[in-house]
């Protein structure tokens, strides 16, 4: 599956949007392996985040003028919000950018993978994952196969700024990942796809 899910990431052509305006940002969509079963990582915010509270996305965040790239960006973002060093990853490479219209963001998003297990933790069990605590309100690990479920995907209920509305979205139990996590996810779920096809 992961082979799979590399050549179909590597051998996509990313659609890169001009700024214009827009704050630049980055975000890593990773792969994470647990007793067998690919997962997606993805991480419910905490009430005190400028952007985007309590809501599901990816670890990352907004580019500082120290970044060397926005790939930089997004590694640095993943160390500091869920304790996972740049060695500790394969990079893919990068799907289509994407307007953020609440937070009016550019965001880039890199796909990846967690590799091996750390140090000291027997073969298999779970792994810990040091997360932020101001920005980290709960790290989801989603099964993969389980974001493929045609019963996954629908239109949910959401809150946005207040108001109820029906949302293109993925369900995972009590929680619903839509907006720009939902378009990353629906983009990388449909090139694993046509990659299977």
């Amino acid at each position: 599956m992961r082979d799979a899910i590399r050549q179909a990431v590597a051998g996509h052509r990313p659609v890169e949007l001009p700024l214009e305006g827009h704050t630049a940002a980055a975000v890593m969509l990773l792969l994470y392996e647990e007793r067998g079963v690919e997962h997606v990582l993805l991480q419910v915010r905490t009430a005190r985040v400028e952007h985007h509270a309590g809501e599901i996305g990816f670890p990352g965040g907004r580019h500082d003028p120290g970044d060397a790239s926005l790939l930089h960006t997004a590694l640095r973002e993943t160390h500091e919000e869920i304790g996972l060093a740049p060695h500790e990853l394969e990079i893919f490479g990068q799907l289509d950018d994407t307007v953020v219209l609440s937070s009016n963001h550019l965001m880039r998003p890199y796909v990846g993978a967690v590799l091996g297990a750390p140090l000291g933790n027997a073969r298999g069990a779970p792994r810990e994952f040091a997360t932020a605590a101001a920005e980290v309100h709960e790290l989801l690990r989603v099964p993969l196969e389980h974001l493929r479920s045609p019963h996954a995907r629908g239109e949910f209920p959401v809150n946005r700024s207040g108001e109820i509305a029906l949302m293109p979205a993925y369900r995972y139990g009590e929680h619903v990942i839509w907006g720009a996590t939902y378009r990353v996810l629906n983009q990388f779920l449909e090139l694993y796809e046509a990659a299977r096809a």
